[in-house]
């Protein structure tokens, strides 16, 4: 794939997003978009960064998650350096 085409795409997933006003819209999209292991994966990583957020330890995350060590560390880096999880989860 081109990468202009890519970037368009992407563009057009980030713009279908910001047109969620509810809940129910984000389920409704969610189940179109993703399989339900894609969703609950994304879910996993969102309880994960919540629970780094609220100062729980790696092993009590993977205790309360059953997630990978290596998703926790991405997780971790981007609770540390990104902006999303710190902008949208408390």
């Amino acid at each position: 794939m081109k990468k202009e085409k890519t970037d368009s795409d992407v563009k057009l997933l980030y713009q279908t997003l910001i047109k969620l006003e509810t809940e129910e819209d984000c389920h409704d999209l969610l189940q179109d978009l993703c399989t339900k292991k894609e969703i609950d994966a994304m879910a996993q990583r969102v309880v994960a960064a919540q629970y780094l957020m609220n100062g729980k330890t790696y092993e009590q995350i993977i205790e309360l998650t059953n997630i990978s060590s290596t998703t926790l560390s991405r997780v971790s880096k981007c609770v540390q350096h990104g902006k999303g999880y710190k902008k949208f989860i408390n």
